[in-house]
C-alpha cells in the first residue's frame, strides 16, 4: 500500500436505509476492496456490483482510482447503494467537474427511504390482525 505523502486519499461517506460506508479513493488501477474482501467476493449478484461501480461509469473514471470501503448495517441492496452514494461523494471531492455528472445521474442524492416503524396494536407498520365479524 502506498503511503499518504505519495497518494492523495479522497473520502466519502455514503448512506442508505440502515447502511453506512466509509469510502477511501486514491489514484491505482480499479481494484474495490470492501470490508477486506474484493468486490466480487463481497456481492455475489452482479446487479449489485454495477450498482457499486455507477459512479464510475457516469464520469468515466473506469479503472483509474482504488477504493477501500468499511460498512456497517443493513443488507446487500443497502450497503451497494450507501457505497455508490460515497463512492460519488470521493469522487465529487476529487474532480468538482465531475459534478454535474453525478448530481443529474443521481448519485450524490442520499436516498431519504427509510423502513416504517410498527405501530401498537398493528402486526407489522401496517399489517392488521385478521378480521372477524363474529
Amino acid at each position: 500500500m502506498a503511503k499518504k505523502s505519495d497518494n492523495i486519499v479522497f473520502q466519502g461517506t455514503g448512506r442508505r436505509k440502515e447502511s453506512i460506508a466509509r469510502v477511501r479513493l486514491m489514484a491505482g488501477n480499479g481494484n474495490i476492496t470492501v470490508n477486506g474482501k474484493t468486490l466480487d467476493e463481497y456481492f455475489g449478484s452482479e446487479i449489485l456490483k454495477v450498482i457499486v461501480n455507477q459512479p464510475f461509469a457516469a464520469t468515466n473514471t473506469t479503472g483509474k482510482y482504488d477504493v477501500i470501503v468499511k460498512v456497517i448495517g443493513g443488507g446487500y441492496t443497502g450497503q451497494a447503494g450507501a457505497i455508490r452514494h460515497g463512492i460519488a461523494r470521493a469522487l465529487n471531492s476529487a474532480n468538482s467537474e465531475f459534478r454535474p455528472a453525478l448530481k443529474s445521474a443521481g448519485y450524490l442524492t442520499r436516498d431519504p427511504r427509510m423502513k416504517e416503524r410498527k405501530k401498537y396494536g398493528l402486526k407489522k407498520a401496517r399489517k392488521a390482525p385478521q378480521f372477524s365479524k363474529r
